[in-house]
């Protein structure tokens, strides 16, 4: 079981949002069957089958064990990943683009960056897992409490100017058999966590 796996298939993405096949997800992080999952769940087996095939045919659960019961073959299922993310390729049509409005102080601006990482990175994961392959990547997550407005001016212009240098040290349009990578430096309120 992975992690956390990208959607980025519509169909998949629409049979995940469901209420009850999300809870039949969460609940299959341990495996479980369609009669387990029935009592945990208040519903019928045959609903919950229904459910289970929904979300296998969308590659969401996989088989774990078939298990013979009097004249009766069980099927042990358990979630592919522990978490998902829906990829904004699942809504291409409307997914958002940081072209559109390139303002680097908005916050949709930054929303649909966020947007974009995402899918780049799931389309990574993605192709990764298909050639057996992990995928380079690194990533910072901090907190800073500034006193006042003009000290996170201050911060986000001499990160600019940090992050500017380190870029052209190291970047060599002239290497060759080397591969661009992507820079993405975000900062917003921080939200107050749940519970």
């Amino acid at each position: 079981m992975h992690e956390v796996a990208v959607i980025e298939d519509p169909a998949a993405a629409e049979a995940s949002l469901d209420p009850m096949r999300s809870r039949l997800l969460a609940e299959l992080a341990e495996p479980g069957s369609a009669t387990s999952l029935a009592a945990k769940v208040g519903l019928a087996r045959q609903k919950v089958n229904y459910h289970l095939r929904t979300l296998e045919k969308h590659g969401l659960v996989e088989l774990v064990e078939e298990r013979r019961k009097g004249n009766v073959t069980e099927r042990v299922m358990r979630a592919t990943a522990a978490s998902f993310v829906i990829s904004p390729t699942a809504l291409a049509a409307v997914q958002p683009d940081p072209a559109r409005s390139p303002d680097r102080l908005s916050a949709r601006w930054l929303l649909a960056l966020a947007a974009q990482l995402v899918r780049d990175v799931g389309t990574l994961i993605t192709g990764a897992a298909k050639a057996d392959k992990r995928v380079a990547t690194f990533a910072i997550d901090g907190e800073v409490r500034f006193a006042s407005a003009a000290d996170r001016a201050a911060f986000a212009e001499e990160l600019t100017h940090c992050v500017t240098s380190l870029v052209s040290k190291y970047h060599d349009e002239s290497a060759e058999g080397g591969r661009p990578h992507r820079i993405v430096v975000a900062v917003h309120p921080s939200v107050p966590s749940e519970g």
